[in-house]
């Protein structure tokens, strides 16, 4: 574990605890956003690297200010904009970051109420400031997919192309879950009628719309709980890869095994990498308590690597033969350093 995830827990304590005193804008900046900068690895006594009531002169607005810049070395990083802990962020909150986006050389803007950290920039047309986040971090619900996320945006690991290698992807992955999710709870008139215009013949009267309404809900919890336990029975039934010593392992319980979003988000940048020779749907990961192995056709014999990503220090294990070859990495961006070996593995089994 790196530094940043507990200074964060250590910021969401003081979150869930005094949530009530720092209702207000000041409040989280203070106790909240600065922390968080700090975090991050900014020097937030640094008038010249966190920039305070940062001001620029926008069209039609002089002397405006954004609640703070971050610089290094004379370069800007991100704008960011603060609300209070209660205040629930919403697209006008955009304004004054939308403004400063077009008249300074950010790239990046950050909205934040101290609870939720909205990240944006111009995947949509150059240099004017996207509507919708591509990534969103919340500190009272953090997932290891989104520490990998943010860790991007540490002062000593900032790397802009590599942001923005994933924005995009990011942004419509947030978007596309936040949407199945809401349907998966209230499904919505358009989708109802969908459904109801493949599975009903008539006229959709309004107890067939409840009816329907009702089977789209149990049906998605069903395909999760399909998906989940055919999931589950193939780890049962099948053998672990062989390992590095070429000995056979035998199957974890399966009560043991947790798959990571990491290592979701890792069988799916290899998928990514490899798809150009393999088809991407024979790419898949079978996972062992030690570690996530990504196989063709879900066979042990078809091995395309390995993600040992349950420790601190995270490997991957490459495969140029039948022996494994584990190196480290620091996150998931560094398999693509690992390209060409991935795709001389895949067409092996082509």
């Amino acid at each position: 574990m790196s530094a940043l995830e507990p200074a964060i827990k250590v910021i969401a304590a003081r979150v869930n605890e005094h949530a009530a005193t720092i209702a207000t804008e000041e409040a989280a900046k203070t106790s909240v956003v600065l922390p968080f900068l700090q975090a991050l690895g900014y020097d937030v006594f640094n008038p010249a690297e966190v920039i305070p009531e940062f001001t620029a002169d926008a069209v039609g607005k002089k002397g405006e200010k954004v609640d703070y810049a971050v610089k290094v070395d004379g370069e800007m990083r991100f704008l960011i904009e603060c609300k209070g802990l209660s205040t629930k962020l919403e697209r006008n909150h955009l304004s004054q970051l939308f403004r400063y986006f077009t008249v300074t050389d950010a790239k990046f803007a950050l909205l934040t109420n101290g609870r939720e950290y909205r990240f944006y920039t111009d995947l949509e047309e150059p240099n004017k400031l996207d509507q919708r986040p591509f990534f969103v971090f919340d500190i009272l619900d953090v997932n290891p997919s989104a520490f990998v996320e943010l860790r991007k945006f540490e002062k000593s690991a900032f790397d802009m192309a590599n942001i923005m290698a994933t924005a995009e992807r990011l942004k419509y992955v947030s978007a596309v879950k936040a949407m199945l999710l809401e349907q998966m709870e209230t499904p919505s008139d358009e989708l109802v009628r969908l459904v109801a215009g493949v599975v009903h013949d008539g006229r959709l009267t309004a107890q067939v719309r409840d009816l329907v309404g009702g089977a789209i809900k149990s049906a998605f919890r069903e395909v999760v709980r399909d998906a989940v336990q055919a999931r589950l029975s193939s780890a049962l039934q099948s053998s672990e890869l062989v390992d590095s010593e070429n000995s056979v392992e035998a199957v974890e319980p399966v009560d043991d095994i947790v798959t990571t979003q990491e290592e979701i988000e890792g069988m799916l940048t290899i998928k990514s990498i490899v798809r150009a020779v393999i088809d991407s749907k024979r790419v898949g990961l079978r996972d062992a308590k030690s570690y996530c192995a990504i196989l063709v056709d879900d066979n042990n014999r078809k091995p395309l690597a390995r993600l040992h990503f349950n420790r601190s220090q995270k490997y991957i294990g490459l495969f140029d033969g039948e022996t494994e070859e584990r190196i480290a990495i620091s996150g998931l961006d560094d398999i693509f350093q690992y390209s060409e070996r991935l795709k001389e593995t895949a067409k092996r089994y082509t």
